[in-house]
């Protein structure tokens, strides 16, 4: 088996976003096995995901976390003045129950805590949200969600998957493209692009009846990202060139790293 025709065919997207059946999961396990390289790509895909999660998660507004220690804080005051009291001669029963109290109340205030944050980070108001994460949610070219929505990417039969392979400038770059050809849209999932200059951009190209059609610039990212890139209609190939910030009108052809064939009919 060429293993890495059966990664192109997007597998490992379809295994981890558990698209695939059961006749496709049991044999990417048994594969998983034999082909080493196999489980360094789900293990690839699968820690994307978990840093998209992570570098998405809700941060607890600031009243939230203030009330918190407020809270907190109140209480071991009031614990204080328990103990304060326990050095005195009450009963020991009415010192116990005091010391309960106490406890009740340090418990009823953390669980007040937690369903306070549990509320504002579920909350669906952006309004509410700080500006970073406001950004990164209406930013549909930098947000691996938008990918996972839609769940037919990898099993609609209208998804063609390009396997883009380095080239003798640049062997160790790679890249993924899923064009879905029925409504034209590109998505590309970067593998490997080393980190480029503040003045340089990454730039994808469609090739067309022989000509070149810009598809849009991105700057280099981590690995496993996955970008909205212009659409297209028609695709002979695709292929990935370094150009000058903003983009070209035309490709420089020896600046290019990575090209894939399609095999969709035009």
């Amino acid at each position: 088996m060429n293993i890495k025709e059966y990664i192109s065919t997007g597998i490992v997207q379809s295994y981890v976003l558990d698209q695939a059946d059961a006749a496709e999961r049991a044999e990417f396990e048994r594969l998983c096995a034999q082909y080493p390289e196999l489980v360094a790509e789900r293990k690839a895909f699968e820690d994307a995901l978990e840093k998209f999660a992570l570098q998405n998660a809700v941060v607890p507004p600031r009243q939230v976390k203030d009330g918190f220690l407020e809270a907190i804080q109140n209480s071991s005051i009031n614990q204080s003045k328990v103990i304060t009291m326990e050095q005195t001669n009450a009963p020991a029963q009415r010192n116990g129950s005091a010391r309960f109290m106490a406890a009740a109340s340090v418990v009823l205030l953390l669980a007040c805590g937690w369903f306070a944050y549990r509320y504002y980070t579920q909350a669906n108001d952006l309004k509410e949200s700080n500006r970073d994460l406001q950004t990164r949610l209406d930013s549909a070219e930098n947000t691996l969600n938008k990918i996972i929505d839609e769940q037919k990417l990898i099993k609609d039969p209208n998804i063609t998957v390009v396997n883009m392979v380095g080239s003798t400038a640049a062997p160790q770059s790679s890249a993924n493209v899923f064009w879905d050809t029925a409504s034209a849209s590109v998505f590309l999932m970067v593998k490997n692009m080393p980190k480029l200059p503040s003045d340089q951009q990454y730039q994808l190209w469609a090739l067309i009846d022989g000509a070149p059609k810009s598809l849009g610039v991105f700057d280099s990212l981590q690995n496993n990202v996955v970008l909205r890139m212009d659409n297209t209609k028609k695709a002979d190939a695709f292929a990935i060139t370094i150009e000058k910030k903003g983009g070209n009108p035309s490709p420089t052809l020896e600046k290019m790293q990575s090209s894939g064939r399609t095999k969709a009919p035009l």
